[in-house]
């Protein structure tokens, strides 16, 4: 029992650090997703985003944004990972162990 115990603390506490490194790099990505708009033939790039109950559209200008377009990829991505995380964490004991 006390093996079993050892894990599931183990298993607690990486989950939670994970959990919090998630939370961590998703502070560090932009929100939003990049829209592009055609006018008069030309593209125009935004970010699109919600402030509150608004949708708010920042505009990024004609060349294709790879670098933002990327970090918002690798931010859906990590909201994947927590959410899968957050699964995990349901499924173990939050009291403390007695080993």
């Amino acid at each position: 029992m006390k093996v079993l115990k050892g894990i599931l603390k183990d298993s607690l506490i990486y989950y939670q650090r994970l959990e919090r490194d998630l939370i961590r790099r998703l502070g560090q990505l932009p929100k939003g997703s990049v829209k592009r708009r055609e006018i008069k033939g030309r593209s125009y790039y935004y970010l699109q985003r919600r402030e509150g109950s608004k949708v708010v559209h920042q505009y990024l200008g004609r060349k294709k944004p790879e670098a933002l377009m990327k970090a918002v990829q690798e931010r859906r991505q990590l909201r994947g990972e927590l959410v899968k995380v957050r699964a995990a964490l349901a499924l173990l004991p939050k009291r403390k162990l007695q080993a």
